[in-house]
């Protein structure tokens, strides 16, 4: 089914989106980003998957576009063909995304990272937006998400210098959670997201929605959205065994509903 990437169920509750292309270091083209978006709705519609794990390989999570595809692109063409609806898609995926990154992490790949909710980091990977080389900007997030990490200053000089940050400059700004050995990053990112996939789901992504909400509005609208969500989830099962099996002291039984 799957040309460009690889999928796996490698935990109960976890499922794993490989990037396929190493021949070109896993750029972006096309066809790969709707496999992507295909095998999120899938797993989006399963729910006996709680968490989505997405990773490259040890020499690069994705190096970019696929600059041959876009080579002769019109604006009216890139217009019409819908990728912004696919990075749409992923900024809207309900359940907790967790990007392992190593090697190359630049451009679209970066932009893809960052519209992850963890980055997981190899102690070899590198971020960085070097579309100026080409004489574009980035066009799928990055001057914006890379501005609210980083601050102004840096921002600028990563997107208009092509500046490339290490993995530890990358987790002294907050673009990644972790930086780990790179024989190990994925598993890293495996072990964290069966933690996240033993909680309760419900609560799971009501928390996700509430934090993401606070990059899109104002404080005093995202404390109300918190506390909607917050009392929305007295009404669910689950919180009710949790509660339970807190003051039994044994592990909650989640029914995700």
């Amino acid at each position: 089914m799957y040309q460009n990437i690889l999928i796996e169920r490698p935990d109960p509750g976890v499922g794993l989106i490989r990037l396929n292309r190493p021949q070109v270091m896993n750029a972006l083209n096309r066809a790969t980003l709707d496999e992507i978006m295909v095998a999120l709705s899938g797993f989006g519609a399963d729910d006996t998957v709680q968490v989505v794990v997405l990773t490259g390989n040890e020499r690069a999570f994705a190096a970019g576009a696929d600059i041959a595809e876009l080579q002769d692109k019109t604006a009216a063409q890139l217009l019409a063909d819908g990728r912004a609806a696919q990075w749409d898609a992923l900024r809207r995926f309900p359940k907790p995304i967790i990007a392992a990154v190593s090697g190359f992490c630049l451009g679209g790949g970066h932009e893809l990272a960052m519209g992850c909710d963890i980055v997981i980091a190899s102690d070899s990977a590198q971020f960085g937006q070097p579309e100026i080389n080409l004489g574009l900007l980035p066009g799928a997030g990055g001057t914006q998400r890379l501005t609210r990490a980083l601050g102004k200053s840096l921002a600028m000089e990563v997107i208009l210098a092509d500046r490339r940050l290490s993995a530890q400059e990358a987790l002294r700004h907050g673009l990644v959670s972790r930086v780990v050995p790179r024989e190990t990053y994925l598993e890293e990112a495996l072990r964290l997201a069966r933690i996240i996939a033993s909680k309760s789901p419900v609560a799971v992504r009501l928390a996700k929605q509430s934090v993401l909400r606070s990059f899109d509005t104002t404080l005093e609208v995202g404390l109300e959205l918190e506390r909607h969500n917050f009392y929305l989830l007295f009404a669910t099962e689950d919180q009710k065994e949790g509660v339970r099996a807190f003051i039994e002291k044994r592990t909650p039984s989640w029914k995700g509903r």
